[in-house]
């Protein structure tokens, strides 16, 4: 199944008759709709070039789906532990009120939550601890502190207990020892 040129071709000495021939039956695959795949024809050309590219490509496409899936998976621990610390919280939280407002910084604010004279004693003492919760705070006791901080940390915002004493310098000692200090004295 020639045609005139291929024949031409081949008398002329321009082609071999092998060549000639993988035309033919391509040409014949062609029409069929047997056709090879054209990565194939480029792969036997390139030296499989191309198929060491595509499988570096689909071995970096499902490494970044497995970086993707981790950090979605580390997203939902987050939450499922923020959740997890909110209902602690909730359950464990003493019962707001008080007549004294007890002031502590959260982060750069200065934050207030009214206790009573017990509860201050006890929070001074490091027995309760001040949390955040959702935009306001709670007192809870230590034990349910310690379990939301093994949650998140960053939700315990006052622990008298954990907080270390400043370093006191004698000299400021003993310049501030001048000047007398009430007892009644509320920060």
């Amino acid at each position: 199944m020639r045609n005139a040129l291929q024949e031409q071709l081949l008398k002329a000495g321009l082609a071999k008759k092998s060549k000639v021939d993988q035309v033919a039956r391509e040409q014949a695959k062609q029409r069929q709709g047997k056709a090879p795949k054209p990565d194939a024809a480029i792969d036997a050309d390139a030296g499989g070039d191309v198929a060491a590219e595509a499988e570096r490509q689909r071995l970096a496409r499902v490494e970044r789906d497995r970086a993707l899936a981790a950090e979605r998976n580390a997203q939902a621990r987050a939450a499922e532990q923020r959740a997890q610390a909110r209902q602690i919280i909730e359950q464990g939280r003493l019962p707001p009120g008080g007549e004294i407002e007890y002031r502590f910084t959260d982060g750069k604010a200065i934050r207030s939550v009214l206790v009573t004279s017990q509860v201050r004693a006890q929070l001074a003492k490091g027995a309760l601890v001040i949390v955040r919760l959702d935009q306001g705070h709670a007192v809870v006791p230590r034990a349910v502190a310690e379990k939301v901080e093994a949650r998140d940390a960053s939700l315990v915002v006052v622990d008298h207990a954990r907080t270390p004493e400043p370093a006191a310098d004698a000299a400021d000692d003993a310049y501030y020892s001048r000047f007398q200090v009430p007892d009644d004295l509320v920060w």
